[in-house]
């Protein structure tokens, strides 16, 4: 069962943010992506191996991003967010890129035990950073950077396939 409103991102990010501090771990971004410049008011949904994440419609100075997982969900991130999080290793074609991540993240695995903790049901969605609604389910990892002002989800199979501990 799923929540029919979703939690609003302030509200969720204060929910969950102090289990993401005190039981989370450091993860890096392993695998390579490809990416291109998004046309403004482009729309991308993002569907991973379990169904709609989200979606998100690109801004100015923002980028499409291509993860190669099995899914091959892509998804849009902002242009400043983009250049500290990526580094380009060539050029694929003329529109797309491949490039290698650089960022690190605080996760933590959504088991069924942490949501029924925090009074959460197994299915729900919130509010994403970029202001559209984000599934998650039992067993996903929900993802915050290290300047704690935003959480995100990654779906659990593209968590594995695409981020490892760091040691």
């Amino acid at each position: 069962m799923t929540n029919s409103t979703p939690y609003p991102q302030e509200d969720f990010l204060a929910l969950v943010l102090p289990l993401l501090r005190s039981e989370g771990q450091e993860f890096q971004k392993f695998k390579e992506v490809l990416a291109r410049p998004a046309r403004a008011g482009e729309a991308i949904a993002t569907v991973t191996s379990d169904g709609l994440e989200t979606q998100n419609t690109a801004g100015e100075d923002s980028y499409v991003i291509a993860n190669r997982t099995q899914a091959g969900e892509q998804y849009i991130i902002g242009g400043e967010k983009f250049r500290q999080r990526y580094q380009k290793v060539r050029p694929i074609d003329e529109d797309w890129a491949l490039y290698k991540p650089t960022g690190r993240i605080q996760g933590l695995e959504m088991t069924v035990e942490r949501l029924q903790r925090l009074g959460l049901p197994q299915e729900l969605h919130f509010i994403a950073p970029w202001g559209e609604p984000m599934a998650l389910k039992a067993n996903d990892y929900l993802a915050t950077t290290f300047n704690y002002n935003e959480v995100y989800r990654i779906a659990r199979q593209e968590f594995f396939e695409t981020y490892r501990a760091v040691e």
